[in-house]
């Protein structure tokens, strides 16, 4: 085992503070050390770097952030039972870790980096599972674009970093990979065992990277999103039929898109769905 700091043991501060992982908080607490440096370390070089961390719980993912030399992480935590497994890590390493108590997808998170961090400043979180998709898809849908995040390193469940990365064609594409396809490059970087957690869920995590694309395909985020979801909420149903619940004049929008009004949902690439959303924004 790594030994990244002087701290003591995750699994001591979680008996000594009490800190059962609970379900209807999404937790799954991370207690192997060589795998939370190697989290730490797989988005690129910390140094000196801002990092925001959503759901820390005792801290062993915060400490290996700080430990591979982040100048400042701020750790949003909605657990106030882990504040004071946080305050220790925050004493150990004075004035580089802010612990901000509260709802993530409620935080204005851009104001917590500040504008001179704007388009540099990492995300790296083993997310609550309740919460990931929710985070995700607000953070790719940040105004103005590029955003205030340079890159995300995030955990999730392996069937959904499946969908984050997924290409037309396949049964994985739907709305997630258009989203994350349409403003990032994303990737999956390694899987996660349930043995690393305590306690272990039942399905097998991933770790996916996320680069925010310089210069997206134009369109409103709004219609973009409702054209997916019709389009995707009968996938197995022909385009003219399937955008009926977006718009009464749905082969028209197709036409105007370039689009054959018998193709399906899944094979619709990033582009074409931006190109109806621009028709159906008129």
């Amino acid at each position: 085992m790594v030994q990244i700091d002087d701290l003591p043991p995750l699994r001591e501060v979680i008996a000594r503070h009490g800190l059962d992982a609970r379900k209807s908080l999404g937790q799954n607490f991370l207690l192997d050390l060589n795998l939370t440096a190697r989290i730490a370390r797989s988005g690129g070089a910390l140094d000196g770097a801002v990092v925001v961390e959503v759901g820390p719980g005792p801290g062993g993912l915060t400490r290996a952030i700080l430990a591979a030399g982040a100048a400042r992480v701020v750790a949003i935590e909605r657990d106030e039972r882990c504040l004071a497994a946080l305050a220790e890590i925050s004493a150990r390493y004075p004035g580089r870790l802010d612990v901000v108590s509260g709802d993530a997808t409620r935080i204005d998170m851009a104001a917590l980096v500040g504008p001179e961090h704007f388009g540099k400043a990492r995300i790296i979180a083993n997310l609550p599972y309740n919460v990931a998709t929710p985070l995700l898809i607000s953070w790719l849908r940040a105004e103005p674009w590029p955003p205030w995040w340079g890159s995300a390193t995030l955990m999730f469940q392996r069937e959904v970093a499946e969908r984050i990365v997924a290409g037309p064609g396949g049964k994985d594409y739907g709305r997630l990979g258009v989203l994350a396809g349409w403003r990032t490059q994303a990737r999956i970087l390694f899987d996660v065992s349930p043995q690393a957690f305590v306690p272990p869920p039942k399905v097998t995590s991933s770790i996916v990277h996320l680069m925010p694309r310089a210069q997206p395909e134009p369109c409103d985020p709004d219609v973009l999103e409702r054209v997916v979801a019709a389009a995707f909420g009968q996938r197995r149903k022909m385009l003219r039929s399937s955008l009926q619940a977006f718009s009464p004049e749905a082969a028209a929008l197709l036409a105007s898109a370039g689009i054959e009004p018998t193709r399906r949902a899944e094979e619709i690439d990033v582009s074409g769905f931006a190109a109806l959303a621009r028709a159906a924004a008129g």
